[in-house]
């Protein structure tokens, strides 16, 4: 049986786009009969968990990070053979960048060297977690050569392998630039049934709403960090209100470490909420359809797949001037783009976006996220999976 097996040390249990990718993966696989998909999952024990024909769930005892991350981390050759050499697998995926990627390679190599190695670039690891806090902290110069060491860096990961899936064009020509071994863009994709504006649920409007139609209400379940643009929408909150005249509803999902400022935040304006970690995609999908105003505000997303999830229930959409979200929001004509990353800017892009057409900016973003099918996604990666495979053997 043609058998795929995926290593990452992004998964984590309350994760967001990471983990949306690979539940959706399982459950795309979970019905197939003719291949077999093997999730390697770091976890506090390990046992295998036979989903259905298709499907493996192959739980690894893997180190945990201290604090409160839930991330663990596979590295050692001795969590990686049992499971290459249990499976013989075709096709290996490793969608983290630090370390395991080497790992994973070395021990392929002696027990399936046959099997192709591929990555998925979930994180752009380089400008997001390197030359971004290099520049904020010591400047631009240094920022830059940074970014070019993390480059170097992920060459070497990334030596030997046979190919790099993407979701962004903007990542997918960086890649090319900094010489990655080749790329291949992989359209992720949407549940347009389950994140759908027919769950809206008007208890939960009227409530937000609060004996005011015209309030604007927004929905904010990312993770609570700077990347995420949570400084900006505390920031801009107050500004806001002022240009508007009334305080939006604004709801928080989530966690990270800005959870403290949120929650004084709650203490501190009437109409913002915290909902808590929201682990339910109906729930999720409720909470989506119930408000006006989706906001995209990392410039770094790989793809955005709460984005996606944000249009397809019809939210309009402020977005981030670079990545995923700018190219989400203008290719749909569903939103408007922050121009400066600053609290004011965003209060000014809000407000702008309010006074416009806001129904047909909603339309536009449902009308997008039609495009976009899970099913599809996958189909199109096994394709890609079987014809580099059969490439490689036939070399």
């Amino acid at each position: 049986m043609f058998t795929i097996v995926d290593f990452n040390n992004f998964w984590s249990p309350s994760g967001g786009g990471v983990r949306r990718y690979h539940l959706q993966k399982m459950a795309f696989y979970e019905q197939q009969e003719e291949v077999l998909s093997v999730f390697v999952m770091p976890d506090s024990k390990t046992y295998t968990e036979q989903k259905s024909k298709g499907l493996v769930i192959e739980h690894v005892e893997a180190y945990r990070f201290p604090g409160k991350w839930e991330y663990r981390f596979m590295w050692r050759p001795s969590q990686i053979r049992p499971i290459l050499e249990k499976y013989k697998p075709q096709v290996i995926e490793v969608g983290s960048p630090y370390i395991l990627p080497t790992v994973v390679r070395l021990v392929a190599k002696k027990v399936v060297p046959e099997a192709i190695l591929l990555s998925f670039w979930h994180a752009d690891f380089p400008i997001t977690y390197v030359q971004r806090p290099v520049t904020n902290k010591f400047g631009r110069t240094l920022g830059i050569l940074a970014k070019k060491v993390a480059f170097w860096y992920a060459r070497q990961e990334f030596k030997h392998f046979d190919g790099i899936q993407v979701s962004c064009d903007e990542v997918l020509k960086r890649l090319e630039k900094n010489h990655l071994p080749k790329s291949h863009w992989i359209p992720l994709g949407c549940d347009i049934q389950m994140f759908s504006p027919k769950k809206r649920d008007e208890k939960l409007v009227l409530q937000l709403k609060a004996g005011r139609p015209e309030r604007l209400t927004i929905f904010f379940p990312h993770r609570f960090c700077e990347e995420k643009g949570i400084e900006l929408l505390l920031g801009a909150y107050p500004l806001i209100a002022e240009k508007l005249g009334c305080e939006p509803a604004l709801v928080f999902a989530g966690t990270g470490p800005y959870l403290p400022q949120v929650e004084e935040a709650v203490q501190k304006h009437t109409h913002i909420q915290y909902a808590g970690f929201i682990s339910s995609i109906d729930e999720m999908a409720r909470h989506y359809a119930s408000v006006d105003l989706g906001l995209a505000l990392s410039g770094w997303e790989t793809f955005g797949l709460s984005i996606l999830e944000s249009m397809a229930c019809g939210n309009a959409q402020i977005g981030a001037s670079t990545g995923a979200a700018a190219e989400h929001v203008q290719n749909s004509g569903a939103g408007v783009i922050l121009r400066k990353r600053t609290p004011e800017a965003l209060a000014e892009a809000i407000v702008e976006l309010y006074r416009s057409d806001l129904s047909q900016k909603k339309a536009n973003a449902r009308t997008y996220a039609e495009k976009f099918s899970w099913n599809d996604c996958f189909k199109r990666q096994l394709d890609l999976y079987k014809q580099i495979y059969n490439q490689k053997r036939n070399s």
